[in-house]
């Protein structure tokens, strides 16, 4: 039977479990860290983070156009009809570029979607496309399915610094905050695209609790699935978990993930997201 495949990307930061479970195809962003280039997935995480600290050079790169046409060439191969293609936003990375070019080279077609977002914000949106598939659903309703989470997903960000989103490139309208005091910690979120200040806090303890406030409020009485992702789990990250569990009056699922190490190489080894997707 005819059925839509779904293809994302690595800043998806979808769970393995959750790729295999829903049939969802996962192309990875380019990492470099001095003169070794790979696929981000290759990198250890250890190593990663401490070669940011140690301000060695590092850069991203979007997946080479082939990488996705041998994606919509296998998904054409099992006998899909049709392949819907979520991405990183365009502000923020090549990625949905290279999909569109394997896009016009492919069997069938291929609708390569930009989330105008990226993380779990894209991840939520992946997953409820890859279930709508699953049900047997057309082109169009995977499409509404995705949408819908784009639309009530909410990306909350808190760093401990700005200096790597400097040195990336990808900084935003969060430059407006750079320059200020080391104990005051910003908090961001993405909008229209791209990286944007939300608002700050004294210190990280008063930041983190800022952003387990703005999570509820974002979710407010609507059911909402909620994530963490982060850089390595750590005791902090469980703290936030039972936090968010008091808070959210109408949670349905909440979990920890570890953030795609290309999202880690432009906002550093300290920070972490909370992502609420309600409605």
């Amino acid at each position: 039977m005819s059925h839509v495949a779904i293809v994302t990307d690595s800043t998806a930061s979808i769970p393995e479990q959750l790729r295999r479970q829903w049939d969802i195809t996962v192309i990875q962003l380019q990492l470099q860290v001095g003169d070794h280039a790979d696929a981000e997935n290759r990198f250890d995480r250890g190593d990663l983070a401490a070669a940011l600290r140690a301000g060695r050079r590092i850069s991203t790169n979007p997946p080479d156009p082939g990488a996705f046409f041998w994606a919509y060439q296998q998904a054409a191969s099992a006998g899909a009809s049709a392949v819907v293609s979520l991405h990183i936003s365009q502000r923020m990375s090549g990625t949905l570029q290279a999909a569109q070019e394997a896009a016009r080279q492919a069997q069938i077609p291929v609708y390569p979607v930009d989330s105008g977002t990226t993380g779990m914000s894209l991840g939520f949106a992946v997953l409820s496309a890859a279930r709508a598939a699953a049900a047997g659903g057309r082109v169009e309703r995977v499409l509404e399915a995705a949408q819908r989470r784009f639309s009530t997903s909410s990306e909350l960000v808190y760093v401990d610094t700005l200096e790597y989103l400097r040195r990336g490139g990808r900084i935003g309208g969060a430059a407006a905050l750079l320059g200020t005091a080391l104990s005051i910690k910003p908090l961001l979120t993405v909008r229209d695209g791209e990286v944007a200040p939300l608002t700050r806090a004294v210190g990280s303890r008063r930041a983190l609790a800022k952003l387990v406030d703005l999570a509820a409020e974002r979710a407010g009485n609507r059911p909402a699935d909620l994530a963490i992702s982060c850089f390595r789990p750590s005791e902090r990250e469980l703290a936030l978990v039972q936090q968010l569990r008091e808070r959210v009056r109408n949670l349905k699922e909440l979990s920890i993930v570890e953030a795609s190490t290309v999202i880690g190489a432009h906002v550093g080894p300290g920070a972490l997201s909370i992502t609420v997707s309600a409605g």
